[in-house]
């Protein structure tokens, strides 16, 4: 294979085309040491460059200069990222769309790509939590990486994002800004004092000492954010401080610690989504007022919202409520000055219209787990014995260790048996809003799960086959997106 990347770098300009040498077209890029681009070989893809720019690989002579044929290691990517700036990671959420469309696998990005191509939303391509990272055993390194290499062999120069998606502690954020991410979302579930929202008003009123600055600033006064209008009395100021004054001081603490003074290179987002009730627009507009009260500049928050964001399946819940209280939401975001987030955004098609509307095209969604679900189909299409391996492994020992990170309803009763299906019928079992919960949640399980001789079980046949179906899985995964941007955009109609 070198020899046939030895005669296009050999050849006259354009007199050898670059896909009969297993060079990837859109690659193609110049420096000030000459061309560099990536290209195919027996053991995988490899970056292909002038010796003098810096990579670490494979040398060989070509016409009169030394290449080096480059592995896609960390150190070759972040050489990479340093030639062609738009293979790092920046901050997006500056653009009015964006989706954060997650990869716990690395293989996601070409997909994603195609499908961002023909709309003017702004990626977040690198967006992974901890809890993921964990289960997946990979790093934030490695997830940027992935990325760099990918944008820069399809020739993505639109620039993306990368989130350290719901970290929860100090030593997590640094984490993960030490890494190149580009994005914070700050998960302040564990701030958050769940148990004032069932607590009686004597209850809420023992437990919270009365503030009386708070008296002038909130008291029985209404706040008009746009449309939206809120007030205050002193039961509920008293109960939402009680809930919330926690996550407010975190947040304030970690931006005055890591991002002050930072707000040009790391978007900051707010996640207060993962809590036992919805947000009210009450509760999101104190919240935002107290932020920013304290100087914080967010990018965008997440509230939790009325109705049921369940992995891997669409809304559940009245659309009308869901619309009335969205659109308050969306009126005190763009009140404040940020943008409003959607998490669990994956699948939730029902209600993508009714973001677009009310954003005005203005928003952030967040997708993780359908990329997984979409390369799991791809497996039960091309793989059926594969599958139906995984699949009953999930049903027997992966669900039981999974169920309780994750918001999901499934029940495993209504999944059709597998002995039932025929391999043709397998794809069938992604359309089931049990199954795809299933499949959606264990993925953790099924990457980590080895066999009795400590070998990977699953892990490195799947590799093999995704490997083997990438064109399929990139063509499917950018309709999936696609129709996804699709629905969100039918609210309002920008291309």
């Amino acid at each position: 294979m070198l020899e046939r990347i030895i005669s296009f770098i050999s050849a006259p300009d354009n007199s050898v085309l670059p896909q009969v040498c297993g060079i990837y077209p859109k690659s193609i890029h110049r420096s000030e040491d000459g061309v560099i681009f990536m290209a195919r070989i027996d053991t995988g893809d490899v970056l292909v460059a002038p010796a003098s720019s810096g990579f670490e690989g494979q040398s060989f002579p070509a016409g009169d200069r030394t290449y080096v044929a480059a592995g896609l290691s960390h150190s070759n990517a972040a050489v990479l990222r340093g030639l062609f700036p738009f293979t790092a990671p920046a901050p997006v959420l500056k653009h009015p769309r964006t989706l954060g469309v997650g990869d716990r696998l690395g293989i996601a990005a070409p997909g994603h790509i195609r499908a961002f191509e023909e709309y003017d939303a702004y990626p977040v391509f690198a967006q992974q939590s901890i809890r993921e990272l964990t289960l997946t055993g990979r790093t934030y390194d490695d997830v940027i990486d992935c990325v760099s290499f990918f944008v820069f062999r399809d020739g993505f120069t639109k620039g993306f994002g990368a989130d350290g998606d719901h970290v929860k502690t100090p030593s997590e954020v640094e984490y993960a800004i030490s890494s190149g991410c580009s994005m914070i979302t700050l998960d302040c579930s564990e701030h958050i004092n769940n148990a004032a929202a069932d607590m009686t008003d004597g209850e809420v009123a023992k437990a919270c000492a009365w503030d009386p600055d708070l008296e002038g600033e909130y008291l029985n006064r209404t706040f008009r954010a746009g449309k939206a209008e809120v007030s205050y009395n002193e039961t509920d100021l008293r109960r939402i401080c009680l809930m919330y004054n926690g996550a407010i001081e975190f947040a304030a603490s970690v931006y005055e610690r890591f991002l002050r003074g930072r707000e040009g290179t790391i978007d900051f987002e707010i996640s207060i989504d993962e809590t036992k009730t919805p947000t009210t627009p009450a509760q999101h507009f104190y919240i935002a007022n107290e932020l920013i009260s304290r100087g914080v500049k967010v990018a965008s928050l997440a509230p939790r919202f009325i109705g049921e964001f369940q992995k891997g399946i669409d809304y559940r819940g009245s659309l009308e409520r869901f619309e009335m209280e969205f659109e308050q939401h969306a009126e005190i975001a763009d009140y404040f000055g940020y943008k409003i987030s959607i998490h669990s955004g994956s699948d939730k098609f029902s209600v993508f219209p009714i973001v677009g509307r009310h954003t005005g095209g203005r928003f952030h969604l967040k997708t993780a787990g359908t990329s997984w679900l979409e390369a799991m189909a791809v497996i039960a299409d091309n793989e059926p014995e594969l599958y139906r391996e995984i699949h009953a492994f999930a049903l027997e020992e992966g669900f039981k260790s999974a169920k309780d990170f994750y918001n999901v309803s499934a029940d495993l009763s209504r999944i059709p048996q597998l002995d039932s299906l025929s391999d043709g019928e397998l794809r069938q079992l992604f359309e089931q809003d049990d199954a795809r919960q299933l499949i959606h949640i264990t993925y953790g399980a099924i990457l980590s799960a080895k066999n009795p001789d400590g070998s990977d079980r699953f892990r490195s046949r799947l590799y093999a086959a995704w490997h083997m179906h990438e064109e399929e899985y990139a063509r499917r995964l950018s309709l999936h997106i696609g129709q996804h941007l699709e629905k969100l955009y039918s609210g309002f109609r920008i291309l």
